[in-house]
């Protein structure tokens, strides 16, 4: 009898211990390989950081993680085809900082940014950083405020495109110092630095990424950075919310599914991502790239990625920001 009662209680515990073992793992998920789907052609920024989780996440969760650039209309069409996906967690959006813009100044989308997406993780931030010509006498964010008021409207920015979280960076630091400055869009990335160091353009605001290779082989430089504190990538250069508080803009990549997909895929994700994010080399490979790795909840996201694009909206209603 003790024997049968001992064999009972370990069969009992193996159960348990199997039972532990899948708790929150829904048995649909994943079937099939995941597709991570970039907005953008291959190259950018989000996608690096795409391509860097991937196949990490593949190990983690049994299934390849494929990452599929759907560029054009300013990276509508690929978010479009998450949005009208099957929401299984099979087909995700690797989205980048642009997403917010684009749902602020867009006209007729074809889907709600914020009713048909289910955000799983920001994944990483990047701060936005203002840019000057090597030689400007431009030195700081006082500086570029007071040259701004003396001469209103002839400073020239550049951006990657009206309604671009470039151009609304800027617009949201006019709004903030009560300064006017000419805006000058460019459809290229690299562009506005080129025309910045030929000395056709004033100022840029743009990511700390994208101009870090450029600030310090010391032909433009770093007045400012635009996250709430200073950046490690540049511990030197202040932020401009040292100068004009609140002030605050970065740029992130992030993940998210359709709004429908099942609420035990959106933990699951999340957690084998932030497993991911913990690995030494991938927080390296990140603060490389200029910016810092998150650890977010699910609704930690969402509530990002709406507060993002409720200010954008103010700023374009403010600012009034004509989007064709």
């Amino acid at each position: 009898m003790r024997i049968a009662f001992r064999t009972l209680s370990g069969l009992t515990l193996l159960l348990a211990a199997f039972a532990a073992q899948g708790a929150g793992k829904d048995p649909g998920f994943p079937m099939r390989p995941v597709r991570f789907v970039s907005p953008f052609a291959a190259g950018g920024n989000t996608d690096m950081v795409g391509r860097a989780i991937a196949p990490r996440l593949a190990e983690r969760i049994g299934q390849n993680v494929i990452v599929e650039n759907r560029p054009g209309a300013g990276g509508i069409i690929g978010t479009a085809s998450v949005a009208k996906g099957t929401p299984d967690g099979h087909s995700l959006l690797f989205a980048s900082g642009a997403f917010t813009s684009v749902a602020a100044t867009a006209k007729n989308l074809p889907y709600d940014p914020l009713q048909d997406f289910s955000w799983i993780n920001i994944v990483i931030t990047y701060p936005f950083a203002v840019i000057v010509k090597n030689d400007s006498p431009v030195r700081s964010t006082r500086d570029l405020i007071e040259l701004a008021k003396r001469n209103p409207g002839k400073l020239n920015y550049a951006s990657v495109g009206v309604g671009s979280v470039f151009h609304l960076a800027t617009e949201l630091f006019g709004a903030m110092s009560a300064t006017e400055m000419n805006h000058v869009p460019y459809k290229g990335s690299a562009e506005p630095l080129n025309e910045l160091i030929g000395g056709r353009i004033d100022v840029i605001f743009t990511t700390l990424t994208g101009a870090y290779g450029q600030i310090k082989s010391g032909r433009v430089r770093a007045i400012a950075v635009a996250s709430k504190e200073r950046s490690p990538q540049l511990p030197d250069v202040p932020a401009v919310a040292e100068t004009l508080p609140g002030y605050e803009v970065t740029s992130f990549a992030g993940i998210a599914a359709p709004r429908a997909t099942p609420a035990s895929v959106v933990a699951l994700l999340n957690r084998e991502v932030q497993e991911v994010l913990k690995q030494p080399d991938i927080n390296r490979r990140f603060g490389e790239l200029g910016g810092t790795v998150q650890f977010t909840t699910p609704e930690q996201a969402n509530r990002h990625v709406a507060g993002e694009v409720g200010k954008w909206k103010q700023i374009v209603t403010q600012r009034k920001i004509d989007v064709h």
